[in-house]
């Protein structure tokens, strides 16, 4: 998967967590659960979603890795690529 496959997945899934986000305007250093005024039950299912969608694993101690866009994106490009 690419980068803006990638980034669409995960873009995606945070507009099922959080549809009245302006998910485009996201800046991709900002921590997803404070722009996206998103609890730790949401963070979770975001989590759960990209696992069924992507088929990559997350371990609760790699979760702060998913904190940014930015971050995600190069946490599952790693995983993507193992």
């Amino acid at each position: 998967m690419n980068d803006a496959g990638l980034r669409q997945a995960i873009e995606e899934e945070l507009s099922n967590i959080a549809p009245e986000a302006d998910i485009g305007a996201l800046d991709p250093h900002a921590n997803l659960r404070e722009a996206l005024d998103i609890d730790s039950m949401d963070f979770l299912n975001l989590v759960t979603a990209l696992h069924r969608r992507l088929g990559v694993n997350v371990p609760e101690i790699d979760y702060p890795k998913l904190f940014t866009l930015k971050s995600a994106m190069d946490y599952l490009t790693g995983k993507l690529n193992q």
